[in-house]
């Protein structure tokens, strides 16, 4: 039986089937089914040995290790009784996931009464079966792609990155071979995305796909980007536009409204300390006291781990005294840190009934809101304002400032890492805090004569 290109690839987009095919007599070995066991990490690790041995990735699916240190992949089945095997391709050059794909599609083979190898060799002038064909799909290609990738992204860009494919590309152009996608086709996907509304989206996707292209054309399973004519026809994306931000003018009134705000107090000292180190929102939420140092020495500092920062990369906040004096009172009101629990009580404002077990990421702006600042500052626009403040001053290297920022530069400058200009930040800092002391000492002041 001659299986159809389009079915092949239609039903490598099916999760795989049960362990067992009560199906002409066949079956698929039942160790390690439905769990992938294999990384990339632990392949490269396996060593030759004397004589040839495997290791099993799960569904009938396994590496077999060469004397020579040669590895490549076997799916071992049954059928009509019989244990068969067969041979996929070498690795690296086939990646674990375009074999875990061919394993798949010899599994649906079975299950359909068909015995993989027989159809192997009546399809063999097409490759119909072959491990190539369901390598050239556009979206294994674009996953082999995002296992590149994701290591160096967080999860949370990661998810958007897979979503936005997901939603969006996988569903038009996946079963597609990569090396006859047209940009005709491409821009079609892209201007639906565009019919929502969401220019910049449209024209985020559009880089994702071309890079995707890319990184096929090196080993030849396509030959050109059809994504690279495409911005002409695509609407014009929006200018950056900004976070709003409250005024460095404006930052007495700001402080005179704020302490007169009736919130949970816990809320007003995440805010106050968000502002006072110039992190984003989501560093001040996942604050733990285990990442504080030196706190009752000379240099305290806060060193946030790359993996909660969104450029995946470690940094470091010098802490004004200010700082402490905040830190003394999160304390003093984090009830689960005084009662001993470990769970709750790592984290500087935790809230027991939330699913991230920390305070919400609307907090700190319900209270812009209260303060009248709706659509007029943000939360995150503090950095900005911190920025403009410091630069304007003149007192402090642009560079020292896009380092507390966070920010990365490219080329030559990436090469510093998150300690350079340490011993410059510091007294930045501490000027940054003194200068918030005087906005609120302004506007108590204003208050008091009004």
């Amino acid at each position: 039986m001659q299986l159809d290109p389009f079915l092949v690839n239609l039903l490598v987009r099916i999760s795989p089937l049960p362990t067992i095919f009560p199906c002409a007599g066949f079956e698929v070995a039942a160790r390690g089914e439905g769990t992938n066991m294999l990384t990339n990490v632990a392949l490269k690790a396996l060593k030759p040995a004397a004589k040839p041995y495997k290791k099993s990735d799960g569904g009938g699916l396994f590496i077999l290790v060469q004397p020579n240190g040669g590895k490549v992949w076997r799916f071992a089945y049954r059928y009509g009784g019989k244990q068969k095997l067969l041979s996929g391709g070498p690795y690296p050059a086939t990646t674990i996931l375009a074999a875990r794909a061919w394993r798949d599609m010899m599994k649906h083979q079975l299950a359909l009464g068909l015995d993989p190898s027989q159809e192997r060799r009546k399809a063999k002038a097409q490759t119909s079966t072959s491990l190539a064909e369901v390598v050239n799909t556009f979206e294994h290609v674009a996953r082999e792609w995002l296992e590149t990738r994701m290591l160096a992204w967080s999860p949370r860009y990661a998810a958007l990155v897979v979503g936005r494919l997901e939603a969006d590309i996988f569903p038009v152009i996946g079963y597609l071979d990569i090396d006859t996608i047209t940009p005709r086709q491409i821009l079609e996907a892209i201007r639906k995305i565009q019919a929502r509304g969401a220019i910049e989206m449209a024209h985020r996707v559009k880089n994702h796909c071309s890079e995707i292209f890319r990184y096929a054309i090196p080993d030849g399973r396509c030959e050109s980007d059809p994504c690279r004519d495409l911005t002409p026809a695509l609407t014009k994306a929006r200018p950056v536009k900004h976070h709003p931000k409250v005024a460095a003018k404006d930052l007495p009134t700001f402080f005179a409204k704020l302490n007169a705000d009736r919130a949970e107090r816990m809320s007003h000292l995440a805010l106050r300390w968000t502002i006072l180190t110039m992190v984003r929102t989501q560093e001040t939420r996942f604050a733990e006291w285990e990442e504080f140092e030196d706190l009752d020495g000379p240099n305290p500092m806060w060193r946030i781990p790359a993996e909660r920062m969104k450029m995946r990369s470690e940094h470091l906040v010098p802490l004004p005294r200010q700082a402490l004096d905040l830190l003394a009172e999160i304390e003093d009101i984090n009830v689960y840190r005084k009662a001993g629990n470990a769970k709750l009580g790592r984290y500087l404002f935790p809230v027991a009934y939330t699913k991230s077990k920390v305070i919400s990421e609307n907090r700190m702006l319900d209270i812009m809101y209260r303060l009248g600042l709706r659509g007029k500052a943000t939360v995150h626009g503090f950095r900005g304002l911190a920025s403009t403040v410091l630069n304007e001053s003149g007192l402090f290297e642009p560079d020292w400032i896009e380092i507390q920022l966070a920010h990365q530069p490219r080329g030559i400058r990436a090469a510093y890492n998150a300690a350079r200009y340490l011993a410059h930040r510091r007294p930045m800092m501490q000027w940054w805090a003194n200068y918030l002391d005087e906005a609120e000492r302004k506007g108590a002041w204003a208050c008091e004569r009004g």
